[in-house]
């Protein structure tokens, strides 16, 4: 019985990797903690001198860090480069659109312009007909306008009438006559001929009118030829 539980202790002590029991009777319980100690310093080692699996991911997310950190950094400055590139895209399509508008108002006005003073060579025409006609009924004395002389009475009736309709027609168009006898003398509108003293006129007006203007819608076509009161 003593012999079949010192095999086993001898098999067992083998197979922990021990030295080998001495003779019989001799049981070195005591090498045990020594082979034990000896591994207890070599795991220590080992642990030491491995990877430190603490230190690693605390390096990781630092590096982490600053490559988030400088996409951060990219992705603001790039930022910035678009909306400066918006800002001046922006500037210069209201610019366009405004010069665009403007573009279209002067069209609009030219044309315009052209509806209204397109007749402007053809009125400058009728009026030297119009002069006429206001010079030859002027030139008819008004004594002989008798009965007894019914031919010459008929032809002024006949100027008259073919004047008013020819003032009608000129009103129609836009055409307006300008008599500016005893008015402030306007540059725009009056062509002063001479300067004259006249006593209880007042100085600046017309004193004369040699030659009646017109004026086609508001611009003057034809300015008027006058005489103007100078100071005494």
């Amino acid at each position: 019985m003593a012999a079949a539980a010192a095999r086993a202790v001898r098999s067992v002590w083998r197979l922990a990797g021990l030295p080998a029991l001495p003779g019989r009777g001799a049981f070195l319980v005591p090498q045990r903690p020594q082979r034990t100690s000896q591994l207890l310093c070599i795991v220590t080692q080992e642990k030491g001198t491995g990877p430190n699996l603490e230190e690693e991911p605390n390096q990781t997310q630092h590096e982490q860090k600053s490559v988030t950190g400088s996409a951060e950094k990219m992705l603001i400055e790039e930022k910035a480069k678009l909306e400066e590139q918006l800002k001046e895209i922006t500037d210069k399509y209201k610019r366009a659109l405004a010069d665009a508008e403007n573009l279209r108002q002067r069209t609009q006005k030219l044309v315009e312009e052209a509806k209204l003073y397109g007749i402007q060579s053809f009125c400058k025409d009728l009026l030297e007909v119009a002069d006429v006609l206001e010079k030859a009924t002027e030139s008819v004395p008004r004594e002989e306008l008798k009965d007894e002389n019914p031919h010459l009475k008929n032809l002024y009736e006949g100027l008259v009438m073919t004047e008013v309709q020819i003032q009608k027609v000129f009103t129609k168009h836009g055409l307006m006559k300008l008599n500016p006898l005893g008015a402030k003398f306007d540059p725009y509108e009056h062509e002063a001929l001479f300067h004259v003293p006249m006593e209880g006129k007042e100085p600046g007006t017309v004193a004369l009118v040699s030659k009646v203007g017109y004026k086609l819608h508001g611009r003057t076509l034809r300015p008027a030829l006058v005489g103007v009161v100078k100071e005494p």
